[in-house]
């Protein structure tokens, strides 16, 4: 095990390590590997900062140090300990080496520990004055020893300095209204280089007075928008951003200096606290629209275009202008799931540098706000904190910036977090962590400065704690004493950030308090005209089909009524096949791949029995060929949970990836296959986030089991089913479901299909279940080959993906073909007139019900597949029904009665049979009883009940058929 020297760092060892610091300044090979890169660490420490001071890497300068000019020479001739003896002479070296060390590992653990007594908290209700590890006594530092000079070597940008000076300097730089770590951090130059840059200039910016006079007037606009609201709709749910309004002018140093270093686009995503402040003073939302809309100006559905949401949940864009450099906003809609929108907004921001070309990822970033119990307490905050750094997900770093009321609802942090801090998970991707006091609005921007300059240097995610509190409840009628009544005691005698800093501003000389009172009039006045005009205000267009939306349209009239076309010509076809159907020459591919590739060959040359995967890779490679790039990120998704896409092959030797549906042509769009982390709601949430801004690609999450999206229950429930009612937004997420009874027990097989039918309404989303390759290849094209986008449920095979009879042709893919609803009966029955039973299904079971109809040579019995769930097709399952006038209607399924499909298609089959006149006027059931399991763990069990329910279907007569929700029924026993 290595052996770390900062885990010794401590006073009672300093003599220890002196010694060991003597020996290696005589000779460095004397003293133990981690030792010697230690000590050599030490010393580099004082040369960058002394670069950062210079400007130049050690050249010389007449730049000024806080406590005196840089000398131009740097270590004297003799090394360290020549540069001591100069100091202090030769008899007292010894002596002075041990205050050198000492010194320097008092420096060490400032910068380690430094924040623990920082002052971060306005309310003064938190934090500590003393921490042993920071008290200059651990070292041997006392009283008389305070003026001494030591030698530093340049540690802190200083050759010499007292141990008073010393801590002067460390703690104005690590224990003020800022506290920084970065020591956690294992890339040597992220580390020096956030200490390079706080260290260099104390960790403070000196602002110009116009500088200083922008700040307040953000702050006074920031205030006064929430204390006009608290006046004029007093009581009224606004989740105002009262007592963190240093957010606001640091928000625009992030945009100001992004911009300055190449930044062009933001995406945002926040919670409802501050959102409306946000809106308009970020956003610049005119105030009359925002005043309109706690009138109810603007609530009628027809305005919108939509059900519409609250005010403190909607997004909005906008362009913004910073030192003549533009930068486009998108501040995402989203639900009051806290944290949901995180993975969301950094999928939009991976399409949006896809789309510019954005390989840097410098342009487009992502800025992400978060509450401080949401930070601690969100599993997805850790699940989205975990892409960062992955591949597929990789978007250059992510600004989070917590917004610490020191408060959850009406839960104190001692009772919501086992940690120090809400950014302490941060941690496991080794992001810097600036804290900071929200009542210094000056120290608030400039880590907001240095948290930007950090990521665009870095490309990795800054975490910003402004630590401030919520001057009100949880939301404005609520009353927060009832819970924590020293605390708000404490509040409302606070003065406001506001006060604080316009107090300060006229101490110093840079306005007067005239100016200061007229700021705050002024813009009252601006509100008042604004409020006016709210009362006639009429809302726009929505701008929901612009930009890369631009040409596509709203669905409209039935779905039904509309049928695309996805089909390929069969040259395209062939040549797609047998492009991805090639023995690789550039890799050693494994032998049993080398023969699936030939038995897909045979399928594309002899044009039959084209199985699952091969019908999935023709539609991906001929989108590909036609321009449209395809996505599809997921658990073990490249080679598929159960081993039938091999997507991806893999040199057996090498281990280099080749990807055969990315050389199908020279001039073609990109397959990107990302095997995800273990993680469902924030990679689905990545890539719902990457169809919002980019509707040209075909883009699709798979679960490694259907199930396995009970996880990302949030993001199917509040975006994918409800963003284009809600918030007027598309999406054209594909949803990828294994699921099929073959006994796998309860976990492995079912995916649900009653959550997403419940799910289902307005034509919000598309839920299949397909039965043949040829079904799966249209849908999937159709996506991207029609002119509105939803998105797309599909349960997909287990079993079938080798069953022999689920195959299709490829003229199935080719002219003439396309996606149907409903599948009718293929085989030669008895004359439709004498068919006494029609039965129902959709997906595997057809294939049970299909053996067992040829085993026993039933011929009066059709099948008829409902490939497409929803929208409804009533209208196929009318024309089938009409075909068979004497025949009862019975629907079969695998899952139990409360799940599957049976709720969601009784009462539509229902209302068929009464408008076709039918004296049967409810279909009969054939399946499993309801149950609170979805499937038995017993494989003999299963068996049973699978044989069971298919006999049902097919022999039983209608009367005998089991009553789906009754307590006990024969597959029950």
């Amino acid at each position: 095990m290595d052996f770390d020297p900062e885990s010794v760092l401590f006073g009672p060892n300093a003599t220890y390590i002196a010694e060991l610091y003597s020996r290696y300044l005589d000779n460095p090979g004397s003293v133990d590997p981690s030792w010697g890169g230690f000590f050599s660490e030490l010393r580099e420490d004082g040369r960058a900062v002394l670069d950062e001071l210079r400007g130049a890497s050690w050249a010389p300068s007449g730049a000024k140090v806080i406590g005196g000019a840089i000398p131009q020479a740097s270590v004297p001739q003799g090394g360290v300990t020549g540069a001591v003896a100069q100091a202090v002479g030769a008899e007292n070296v010894r002596a002075a080496v041990l205050d050198s060390i000492r010194a320097l590992m008092m420096v060490r653990v400032y910068r380690v520990r430094g924040h623990l007594i920082a002052k971060f908290d306005p309310l003064g209700l938190e934090g500590r004055d003393y921490h042993p590890e920071l008290d200059p006594a651990t070292y041997g530092f006392g009283e008389a020893d305070m003026d001494r000079p030591i030698f530093i070597d340049y540690v802190l940008g200083l050759e010499t300095a007292t141990p008073r000076e010393i801590l002067r300097i460390l703690k104005s730089t690590y224990c003020g209204h800022i506290g920084v770590e970065f020591m956690h951090i294992q890339e040597p130059e992220e580390k020096a280089w956030i200490q390079r840059r706080i260290e260099a200039i104390r960790n403070r910016t000196e602002f110009t007075d116009l500088g200083k006079q922008t700040i307040l007037a953000r702050l006074t606009e920031a205030e006064g928008f929430e204390n006009f609201l608290n006046v004029k709709y007093t009581g009224t749910k606004r989740f105002g951003l009262d007592g963190g309004e240093s957010m606001i002018p640091a928000m625009e140093q992030i945009l100001k200096r992004g911009s300055q270093l190449g930044l062009k686009e933001v995406v945002l995503g926040m919670p409802h606290r501050g959102r409306l402040n946000v809106l308009t003073s970020i956003m610049e939302k005119p105030y009359t629209a925002m005043f309109a809309e706690f009138q109810g100006v603007s609530a009628n559905p027809e305005d919108v275009q939509g059900s519409g949401d609250v005010k403190y949940h909607l997004g909005t864009s906008a362009d913004r202008v910073f030192d003549g450099n533009m930068v486009h906003l998108s501040l995402t809609a989203n639900p009051s799931h806290l944290e949901a929108v995180n993975p969301v907004v950094l999928g939009k921001v991976r399409a949006k540098q896809r789309q510019r070309g954005d390989k840097r990822r410098t342009e487009v970033m992502g800025l992400l706000l978060h509450g401080d119990a949401a930070f601690a307490g969100q599993g997805l905050v850790a699940e989205t904190l975990g892409l960062s750094e992955l591949k597929g997900y990789q978007t250059g770093g992510t600004i989070h910036f917590i917004v610490n009321n020191q408060i959850g609802f009406t839960t104190s942090p001692s009772y919501s977090r086992s940690s120090p801090y809400p950014s302490d998970v941060a941690k496991m991707i080794q992001a810097p962590i600036f804290h900071v006091n929200g009542d210094n609005p000056e120290a608030v921007v400039h880590v907001a400065r240095i948290a930007t300059e950090f990521r665009q240097e870095f490309k990795r995610d800054a975490i910003i704690d402004m630590v401030c509190y919520r001057r009100f409840g949880h939301n404005e009628a609520d009353e927060p004493s009832f819970t924590q009544p020293i605390m708000y005691r404490t509040i409302a005698k606070h003065p406001s950030t506001r006060k604080l800093y316009a107090d300060r501003l006229v101490e110093e000389g840079v306005i007067s308090n005239d100016d200061a009172e007229g700021m705050v009039s002024e813009f009252r006045e601006r509100l008042e005209r604004s409020l006016e005009s709210s009362k006639s205000f009429k809302p726009n267009k929505a701008d929901w089909l612009e930009g890369k939306w631009k040409g596509l349209a709203r669905q409209t009239g039935e779905e039904e009524h509309h049928d695309y076309d996805t089909a390929v010509p069969l040259e395209t076809l062939k040549e797609v096949g047998l492009a991805i159907s090639a023995e690789p020459k550039v890799i050693k591919a494994h032998s049993k791949i080398i023969r699936q590739l030939k038995a897909k060959r045979q399928m594309i040359e002899s044009g039959e029995a084209i199985d699952w995967a091969t019908g999935e890779a023709l539609a991906f490679g001929t989108l590909l060929v036609e321009g449209s790039p395809v996505r599809l990120s997921g658990q073990d998704s490249g080679r598929g949970t159960f081993s039938q896409r091999h997507s991806v092959l893999v040199d057996q030797e090498t281990e280099e990836r080749y990807i055969p549906l990315n050389s199908i042509r020279a001039e073609q769009a990109r397959y990107e296959v990302i095997d995800s982390p273990l993680s469902e709601a924030s990679v689905l949430g990545f890539e719902y986030g990457f169809t919002l801004a980019e509707p040209n690609a075909l883009v699709m999450w798979e679960g490694q089991f259907g199930d396995f999206a009970n996880g990302a229950q949030v993001i199917i429930d509040q975006f994918i089913s409800s963003a284009e009612s809600k918030w007027l937004r598309f999406g054209a997420l594909v949803m990828l479901l294994p699921h099929g009874y073959e006994g796998q027990g309860p976990e492995h097989s079912s995916a649900r299909p009653e959550r997403y039918l419940q799910l289902c309404a307005e034509d919000n989303m598309q839920v299949v279940n397909c039965t043949t390759p040829a079904q799966y290849f249209h849908v999937l094209r159709r996506q991207l080959r029609r002119n509105f986008r939803k998105p797309l449920i599909i349960f997909t095979p287990k079993s079938l993906l080798r069953h022999k009879a689920c195959v299709s042709k490829l003229d199935e893919f080719g002219p003439g073909s396309r996606f149907f609803r409903v599948l009718p009966e293929t085989e030669k029955l008895v004359a439709d007139s004498k068919v006494r039973r029609v039965v129902m299904c959709t997906g595997k079971v057809y294939y049970d019900l299909l053996e067992a109809r040829t085993e026993q040579g039933i011929n009066d019995v059709a099948i008829v597949r409902v490939e497409q769930m929803y929208p409804w097709p009533k209208l196929a399952v009318e024309r089938q029904l009409k075909r068979y006038p004497k025949a009862d209607v019975v629907w079969c399924q695998e899952e139990p009665a409360n799940m599957g499909a049976w709720t969601h298609v009784q009462t539509r089959l229902s209302y068929i049979l009464q408008d076709l006149e039918r004296k049967q006027a409810v279909a009969g059931y054939a399946g499993r009883s309801a149950a609170a399991s979805p499937a038995t763990g017993s494989f003999k069990k299963h068996t049973a009940q699978q044989a069971k329910l298919v006999e049902q279907a097919l022999t039983w007569k209608l009367a005998d058929l089991p009553r789906p929700f009754s307590r006990v029924t024969e597959l029950g026993k």
